[in-house]
């Protein structure tokens, strides 16, 4: 099976299923807000790329004002950070088999 997880307003994730043709190849697409995340499915990301910490972005808006900079996270809060706010997933998120792709990796999928 080959899926992303992607949020519909993100252009960089516009641009890489446009690059790699998502659509055209019958990938299924995930729009992370509309549809959220199961604990399910993260738990088989975290598989596949081996910690929730590479799952995770930084560059969420969220990521400053909660004071998350000045914390030293373990991989329970990353699981929990993500689950609980998609903008949390570094992103898109490709799966490909039993290979992942995470972010700019997913034009390689």
């Amino acid at each position: 099976m080959n899926k992303i997880y992607y949020l519909s307003t993100c252009s960089t994730c516009k641009k890489i299923l446009e690059e790699i043709k998502a659509k055209e190849r019958g990938i299924i697409l995930q729009d992370i807000k509309k549809d959220k995340i199961t604990p399910e499915q993260l738990d088989e990301m975290h598989r596949l790329a081996g910690s929730y910490e590479a799952l995770f972005s930084r560059r969420s808006q969220q990521y400053r004002p909660m004071g998350l900079h000045e914390k030293e996270l373990t991989e329970a809060d990353y699981r929990n950070l993500i689950l609980q706010e998609y903008s949390f997933l570094k992103r898109p998120v490709g799966i490909s088999g039993e290979r992942i792709f995470i972010a700019a990796e997913t034009r390689n999928m």
